[in-house]
């Protein structure tokens, strides 16, 4: 009787362990905030183009502070995600990187965060910069939709 429950106790361990990895292996499934277009800027350009939308691109640096707040308390959030996912390809550029640099000597950011909003041609049609709330962030994506 103790070897099956022992047997019981393992199989559901197992079970549980193969469960939650199968969650942090495709974590992009349970993802309720933005969802950042995984891709380079000229191919985020021709899905724009395509779905006749705006580029919304985060530039950031993984030493920024006010960055990372954005990162893990306004993304992540459902209706900042329900409203940008809709009205947006999302693009996160670090902008230490090699693509990230070229945005950088294009659009000239010197401040971290800068929110740009391009068109399918790379024409900026809003900029916003700094830690900014759930609330006024959506608005943010209103007044660049509203240009």
């Amino acid at each position: 009787m103790n070897k099956s429950i022992l047997l019981s106790f393992i199989l559901l361990i197992t079970v549980s362990l193969k469960l939650e990895t199968s969650k942090q292996a495709n974590p992009l499934e349970e993802t309720i905030g933005i969802n950042f277009f995984q891709g380079t800027l000229l191919e985020a350009r021709a899905k724009a183009n395509k779905e006749n939308k705006l580029i919304f691109i985060d530039c950031f640096t993984t030493w920024c502070g006010p960055c990372k707040s954005m990162s893990k308390k306004i993304f992540t959030q459902k209706d900042v995600g329900d409203f940008y996912n809709k009205n947006f390809i999302c693009v996160k550029m670090d902008m230490d990187l090699a693509e990230g640099i070229s945005v950088n000597d294009k659009y000239i950011v010197d401040v971290y965060p800068t929110y740009l909003f391009i068109d399918s041609k790379g024409t900026i049609k809003h900029r916003d910069i700094g830690y900014i709330a759930a609330k006024k962030f959506i608005e943010l994506g209103k007044t660049a939709l509203a240009k």
